[in-house]
């Protein structure tokens, strides 16, 4: 994804991503946010999330590690925290640049309705239908973030990615390895 250089204009490490999507709705952000979820953080797993917002809309979610955007891509960032989140400010031109497609993929693909964000990230379905409400009629006819049954939450999503919980298994038995070593523990673990 090919982003504009927007304007900084918040950067923080936060337990939950319903602070940053209730801060974008609030000040009617155009722009995006880069997302980090913890396995960025602490495991140095490969990738980030990009989500824009269209007047502290959501419009296209995108996870740079996994080369995929939209719902499937919120479930890529869907994890317990902590995150680190930078918003950034474009113009509306800018931004319409990113979601017309120039990226070389098909933007459209990455489109999501309006809360799904903050039902999905946030387990939050108050700021999802305030989102909704706030969201232009052309925005409020995607309406597939109105599912019948709840969506998983962060842990039971991120429980069902058998490839994240096998690299955090491998990450913590190298640290366990490496301790030993250190402590000189390993005759008496049998390594």
């Amino acid at each position: 994804m090919n982003l504009p250089r927007g304007e900084l204009v918040r950067s923080r490490v936060v337990s939950h991503p319903a602070a940053m999507l209730e801060t974008v709705l609030e000040r009617e952000l155009t722009g995006y946010a880069v997302f980090e979820p913890q396995d960025s953080l602490l495991l140095d797993a490969e990738g980030h999330g990009i989500i824009t917002f269209e007047a502290g809309i959501p419009t296209l979610v995108y996870h740079t590690g996994t080369n995929r955007g939209g719902s499937v891509a919120l479930a890529d960032l869907a994890m317990p925290g902590p995150y680190s989140i930078d918003l950034f400010r474009v113009s509306a031109d800018e931004l319409a640049s990113v979601e017309g497609g120039e990226t070389g993929n098909n933007a459209n693909d990455w489109k999501i309705p309006p809360g799904m964000p903050a039902k999905r990230l946030a387990g939050d379905s108050e700021l999802a239908d305030r989102t909704r409400e706030r969201a232009p009629p052309e925005r409020k006819c995607l309406t597939s973030d109105r599912e019948t049954d709840d969506p998983p939450s962060a842990v039971e999503a991120f429980l069902e990615n058998d490839e994240k919980i096998d690299a955090i298994r491998e990450q913590a038995r190298e640290e366990a390895q490496r301790r030993a070593e250190e402590w000189g523990l390993n005759d008496q673990l049998g390594s």
